[in-house]
């Protein structure tokens, strides 16, 4: 299932070549190449038009909370923060292409066939990590708060913790015990950015979607009070859609709302 990072890498790659990107992530063509992706990636069964809607709405919204957990975490960043936990890390690259403040450990839990990939390209590019990057392999079913803390990470201090493109595959009771291990190694203070399934998003694409592929691994949405839900596990939350912060950003979705919109599936928390 890591492989659907690759895939997350290859949309990337694609921003980062724009005129205007809204970020930059020069290792994604690599891991998108390495993981047999670049320059091109499956195309939908020709013809299929509904499919070719659907891979360009996830590639979007992979554009849109790329930039917004970029900027959640440079503003964690900039007021002290200077732990980062990047949970399901995949083919992250922020250790490498965001400016980090001297201090700065970033955490990468994932399980150990992803962590050796990504090495392994890490190496070829010789890249170089612009913080204290720790490689945690561990299954996040098992006991990765046990190994995280044997890693270093400090539960006493603040943490920014991230889970992109996460929580939408995890059952709901899997999502409350990640969150509440989360909230464990929380000092007051920390911060929190998460990406949910919108509201029918499993109905819209997961319906017919080709087996094994990661529509039909998805399982979770949005709640309907992601507010209060995260109140419940000790976090003041803002929600975001992604609309919203697409006109911010200045690529406005030119299609108008198909329903009513609920909740935003992009969440910014500080720990009470």
């Amino acid at each position: 299932m890591w492989a659907t990072a690759v895939g997350v890498a290859r949309v990337r790659a694609l921003e980062t070549e724009r005129a205007n990107p809204l970020f930059r992530d020069p290792l994604a063509r690599a891991f998108a190449a390495a993981g047999g992706l670049w320059p091109t990636s499956p195309p939908p069964p020709e013809g299929d038009e509904a499919a070719r809607r659907r891979r360009l709405a996830v590639a979007f919204s992979i554009v849109i909370r790329t930039k917004f957990l970029d900027d959640l975490l440079r503003q964690a960043s900039a007021s002290g923060i200077r732990q980062v936990v990047l949970l399901g890390a995949g083919m992250d690259s922020r250790a490498f292409r965001i400016d980090w403040p001297e201090g700065t450990r970033l955490f990468e839990v994932d399980t150990a066939e992803p962590l050796d990939f990504k090495a392994a390209v890490l190496r070829q590019e010789r890249a170089v990590a612009r913080c204290l990057r720790i490689p945690v392999a561990v299954d996040l079913r098992e006991d990765w708060p046990g190994a995280l803390a044997a890693a270093g990470h400090d539960a006493a201090e603040p943490t920014v913790w991230i889970a992109e493109g996460l929580l939408i595959y995890l059952p709901a009771d899997a999502v409350d015990l990640l969150l509440a291990r989360i909230g464990g190694r929380s000092a007051p203070g920390s911060r929190m950015g998460l990406t949910l399934g919108s509201r029918g998003v499993i109905e819209r694409f997961g319906a017919d979607a080709v087996p094994g592929s990661a529509a039909s691994l998805w399982v979770s949405e949005t709640p309907d009070d992601p507010v209060g839900w995260l109140a419940g596990h000790g976090w003041d939350a803002r929600t975001h859609t992604l609309r919203e912060r697409a006109a911010a950003y200045g690529r406005p979705l030119t299609t108008p709302p198909s329903h009513q919109e609920g909740p935003g599936g992009l969440v910014s928390a500080v720990r009470r």
